[in-house]
């Protein structure tokens, strides 16, 4: 299947890395975030990626046009200008990178791309999240529903530990880090039917996919849920960044793949 990557927003809550370089090229262990995303699908056999441009989108292209050279063992003959390429590392991606446009919402880049989709189910997710996530599993469950859409949930944890306080003051428990209130939200990583189209309107370069088409998409019955109850996390902040990074040194959950 395509993965479609939504790359072209702000990320104005991590503006301290943001300022120089578009959300989905802040570096986890010295890679972008937009890799390990790859990476993730990649593992799973998904290696044709198409990824909605927006803000500083050149950053993203300039990437993936030096990704063969800075991932080779080269030789090069500056007199006859020549290179030799001895041994390359890169990994069996195609990318096609659109430019869907520097303030348009979620909706609209989605749309933008459908040209390059055809009449196939595709999957689609965010360009600043990881996940411990069995993507066969994700694309079994979307079959077997038979929706147009299907989206993983998840539980977030909370940030801060809960404290169970009695009558007399003491601490009667502590939980570190709870799922909150058993509620489930959207945590990216869809599968869809290219019908889904049908559900982002002439207007959608204003709207957010997470509003109208879904919201329409659940209202018609056609919204399914994937429930991902291992490892998940959102780059949203300069602390989600340092986290993950602490994560990559110390256990990367989200690392399925070998090399």
């Amino acid at each position: 299947m395509k993965v479609v990557l939504f790359a072209g927003g702000k990320g104005t809550r991590i503006s301290e890395e943001s300022h120089l370089k578009p959300k989905p090229m802040v570096e986890i262990g010295g890679k972008p975030i937009l890799w390990h995303i790859m990476k993730i699908y990649s593992s799973f056999g998904h290696n044709e990626f198409i990824i909605c441009l927006g803000y500083k989108g050149y950053v993203i292209k300039e990437y993936f046009m030096n990704y063969f050279l800075h991932n080779s063992d080269l030789t090069l003959d500056l007199k006859n200008n020549q290179v030799e390429v001895h041994d390359s590392k890169s990994e069996p991606f195609k990318v096609t990178l659109v430019e869907t446009g520097l303030e348009t919402m979620t909706a609209g880049r989605l749309k933008r791309i459908q040209k390059y989709i055809g009449n196939e189910d595709f999957m689609l997710t965010y360009g600043d999240g990881v996940a411990k996530i069995d993507l066969d599993a994700l694309v079994k469950h979307h079959k077997e529903n038979n929706k147009i859409a299907t989206m993983t949930a998840i539980q977030p944890g909370s940030r801060f530990g809960i404290l169970n306080i009695g009558a007399d003051s003491n601490v009667k428990s502590f939980t570190e880090k709870p799922k909150e209130d058993g509620a489930w939200i959207n945590g990216g990583f869809f599968v869809l039917k290219p019908e889904v189209f049908n559900y982002l309107h002439d207007d959608a370069d204003d709207i957010m996919w997470e509003r109208q088409p879904l919201e329409d998409l659940a209202k018609d019955g056609q919204l399914g849920a994937y429930k991902l109850n291992d490892f998940w996390k959102c780059m949203d902040t300069l602390r989600d960044c340092l986290d993950l990074n602490e994560m990559w040194e110390e256990n990367p959950e989200w690392k399925v793949w070998n090399d």
